[in-house]
């Protein structure tokens, strides 16, 4: 992969540079204390935050995709009680039980929809749905599962 083609492919929000860690000096032993006070993080909480309207925007997301299925499962819950208490109509228990297992599960799956269908760039709102924006995002999360992978066998 060519240095445009990583340019290209980085997050708006990653570091520019990797920082490369210290090699380790195994012939002179290090004191405790300035051992710790040496140390410094590879980035700092600047560097590694997600910014505010990227957050944002996967707040919005998640509470669309996750809350809708997860009210309606609640209020499947209501709607049969309700009819069983007051009109008389006795829906099958395993029915409402699969509605809402569900619609619940419908939920769980939401909150991970949310946040990859969002935009990552912070100039870049996105699509309603965010199809497009899911396939990016899915994209560099293998490639990032893959390097770690590759570093760690």
């Amino acid at each position: 992969m060519s240095a445009e083609e990583s340019q290209r492919d980085r997050l708006p929000f990653e570091p520019k540079t990797k920082r490369q860690k210290p090699s380790k000096a195994a012939s002179k032993p290090v004191q405790e204390s300035s051992a710790k006070a040496d140390k410094k993080p590879p980035y700092t909480k600047q560097e590694m935050a997600l910014p505010e309207v990227v957050s944002q925007r996967m707040i919005r997301r998640v509470a669309v995709f996750c809350g809708v299925p997860t009210a309606l499962g609640i209020a499947i819950l209501v709607a049969s009680y309700l009819l069983a208490t007051y009109s008389g109509i006795k829906l099958p228990p395993i029915a409402v039980l699969l509605v809402n297992m569900g619609l619940f599960g419908l939920g769980v799956l939401g909150i991970t929809y949310g946040v990859l269908s969002a935009s990552w760039d912070e100039e870049r709102v996105g699509g309603w749905l965010g199809l497009g924006e899911l396939s990016t995002n899915w994209g560099r999360m293998v490639a990032v599962w893959r390097e770690t992978r590759q570093k760690n066998p």
